[in-house]
């Protein structure tokens, strides 16, 4: 019996060390379990749908203060999230393809960062090629090929990490385009990770999911294809289309929306916020608001007054994120 006791505690100690060595993630990443995609609906292992609800940083370069394990862990707890979005900018102010190579080694340890932190809080973690600017994918197509290849290889353990490929094509970009970029970056993630869930984006700033639910990717499990709105600009027919794409059997992940306008200034449109968590909540839509940040403008859920990183409080927050918490709530 004490020989028994001695070798558990050796044990125990063993298991302490072994998670040192491998990272805290590594540990962490088991307790959520693996997403897949099922018709147009995101479920778990035993095919019950999972409606995935949060935030989206700001650009990583812009606010990096905001990726630490408090405020995560806060969010988790205190606002009932489930999914973070880290939203890292290809080409904007110190973009991953626009910057040098100390900045991109910056971006990617902030994004080691956020995937631990969301891991340890018991959070999904969304990687994201945030492409704006740089309209067409194409464009940085080589460097989004291997950085997610990195990525992927990096994180194929860890059942709660999604990758999405590209933010908002736009400069008129046409679908088929969008997709034979999407086909390849597809295809290296799968090369190391086989099963993760990808989101791919959709023409005019991620709107036109009608145009690709008529040609998806074929070939390949759990793509999901991203739906943005922003409720003081898109309404009816944005909705219709994406109806349109849901009737056509295409899996929606709402991966940034907000109530201000498409520019994310001006009012908030309540009413028509309404409107769409109706939506959104009928077919069992994931959706990741944005920004967590004090930016000044309306579409960030923290007042620009609030110097705070951590353990916001309902004062904090600007009547965008109020209104955010609500529906996290309901």
């Amino acid at each position: 019996m004490k020989r028994k006791n001695k070798w558990n505690v050796w044990g125990f100690l063993l298991v302490i060390v072994l998670a040192a060595f491998l990272g805290s993630t590594t540990v962490y990443a088991a307790k959520l379990p693996a997403l897949k995609v099922k018709g147009t609906r995101l479920v778990n292992e035993k095919g019950k749908t999972v409606q995935l609800k949060g935030v989206s940083t700001h650009g990583l370069s812009w606010y990096p203060e905001y990726v630490n394990q408090k405020a995560f862990t806060h969010m988790k707890k205190k606002w009932g999230i489930n999914v973070v979005r880290l939203a890292m900018y290809t080409s904007e102010y110190n973009g991953y393809c626009t910057g040098d190579d100390a900045n991109r080694k910056a971006l990617e340890k902030k994004i080691d960062q956020g995937v631990t932190y969301a891991t340890k809080a018991g959070m999904y973690v969304i990687i994201d090629w945030h492409i704006l600017s740089d309209g067409d994918p194409r464009l940085y197509e080589k460097q989004s090929v291997k950085f997610f290849k990195k990525m992927a290889a990096k994180y194929k353990n860890h059942a709660n990490v999604i990758y999405e490929i590209c933010n908002e094509p736009n400069w008129g970009t046409s679908w088929e385009d969008i997709r034979t970029y999407a086909n390849k970056v597809v295809k290296a993630i799968r090369s190391k990770d086989k099963k993760a869930v990808i989101l791919i984006g959709t023409p005019t700033w991620s709107q036109d999911v009608d145009a690709a639910a008529q040609h998806p990717l074929k070939g390949y499990k759990n793509l999901m294809y991203t739906l943005h709105f922003y409720a003081a600009s898109h309404g009816d027919n944005l909705r219709e289309k994406a109806q349109t794409a849901l009737e056509q059997g295409l899996p929606l992940f709402v991966s940034e929306f907000g109530i201000s306008d498409a520019s994310g200034s001006g009012g908030l449109n309540k009413a028509e916020g309404a409107k769409w968590m109706k939506f959104i909540k009928k077919h069992k839509i994931s959706y990741v608001g944005w920004s967590l940040s004090n930016k000044d403008e309306s579409s960030a859920l923290i007042k620009p007054s609030c110097k705070k990183k951590t353990g916001w409080t309902n004062g904090d927050l600007g009547d965008w994120g109020k209104w955010l918490l609500k529906q996290f709530r309901k």
